[in-house]
Parts: structure tokens; sequence; C-alpha cells
């Protein structure tokens, strides 16, 4: 029986897969390129309604992140601060400042400040900041060093990869608790000599199974 396809067919479906392989691959990465959320996209900076200072509060002010974000120490999340935090100061520092009209009329009307969340992690993501404050992870090691920022902007990935990798080998990152908000703080020795002493002294043991953050 003659042949019904000539033998370039062969050529031409091995070509054609290839060409629908390659466009599936491109599709997907297409849209996974684009549909990543920017908010864990490290580089991030949004447009805050208020310029606030990180620099300025927290740097050259010496203001504690506790101070702010209070909840760190005690709860899963950390607080964006209310408005009559800012007011502590503001009633009587630059309290006529055009720049922050907006802190005044919240404060006087009750609504809040619309803050734009930067470090934001997907929602079937857990973590939990009271167990890392706790255990000695310093805001700089997730954050950067904020207090040297006026805009501030994502520094770390905040992915998969960056949480396995320090809960891998926490040493580095571990400093002793009550240090974890001095951001400007200089170890007098091995920093990873320290970190393993509080690991073994507090039985540090972070989860690497996919159930620690994914519940």
């Amino acid at each position: 029986m003659a042949a019904i396809f000539p033998k370039s067919s062969d050529l031409i479906i091995k070509i054609s897969g290839l060409v629908i392989g390659l466009g599936a691959v491109a599709t997907v990465s297409a849209y996974a390129y684009f549909s990543y959320p920017a908010v864990i996209d490290t580089g991030y900076q949004p447009v805050q309604p208020v310029p606030y200072s990180h620099k300025l509060h927290a740097g050259q002010l010496g203001l504690d992140c506790y101070y702010c974000h209070f909840t760190v120490y005690k709860a899963a999340f950390a607080a964006v601060p209310p408005t009559q935090t800012c007011m502590n100061c503001h009633a009587k520092v630059k309290d006529t400042s055009p720049r922050l009209q907006l802190v005044r009329d919240s404060f006087s009307g009750g609504q809040s400040i619309p803050w734009v969340h930067i470090h934001r992690l997907p929602d079937y993501v857990y973590f939990n900041h009271e167990a890392h404050v706790t255990a000695g992870v310093s805001c700089v090691s997730c954050h950067g060093r904020i207090d040297q920022e006026i805009e501030v902007h994502q520094e770390k990935p905040l992915n998969m990869a960056f949480c396995l990798d320090c809960h891998k080998d926490p040493a580095p990152n571990i400093r002793p608790p009550e240090l974890v908000t001095k951001l400007d703080w200089v170890p007098d020795r091995d920093p990873r000599a320290i970190g393993e002493e509080i690991i073994r002294e507090k039985h540090i043991s972070p989860p690497v199974q996919c159930s620690g953050c994914h519940r």
C-alpha cells in the first residue's frame, strides 16, 4: 500500500510538537511573570499617602520599631500604627505642616490613614512575627536597614527559598532577643557563634516541612 503521507511529515510533526511545547512553556512563564503579585517583589516601593521617613524617625530620632509596630512581640502580625501614635508627637511637633494634614484629618475624623502595605506574603503562607522576634530574628533579617530608608521598599525576596535558607541555617540571623529592634547592632564576635549559643539555649528548631508554613 502506498504511503498516505510523505516522509517529510515526520519532520513537520516533530517540529510542530517542539513549537507547541515551547509555546506552552512560554505562555505559562509569561502568565506567571505578569500575574505575579507586585507586593511580594523585591524592590517594591509604593507611594504612601503621607511622606513618612523611617530614616528620620527610626534612624535619626531613634524611635524603636516596637513603638509603632507594637504587636510584633505578642501576635502573628505587625500592627500598622493607629493615627493616635502619630499624634502623640505631632499634636505638638510640626502641628501645622501641610505634609501632615492627612494625619490631622484622620485623627479628627476617625478615618484610618490608607497606608499601603509593602511586606506582604501570599494568603497560603503562615508567618508569625512573635515566633521569630522572640527567637531573636531581627527586623533587619527580613526588612533590611529600615532605619536608613526614607521611603521604605522591599529589600528581601521573602519567597520560599529565602525562608527555607534561614530555617535550615538560622544561626547567622539569630541575635539576643532584646536586640532584635536595634537595627544598627554590631556583634562583638562571630554572629554565627552568638546565634548557635542562643539556638542551643532556647532549643530553636525551625520547621522545614511543608506544614510549618502552609497550614
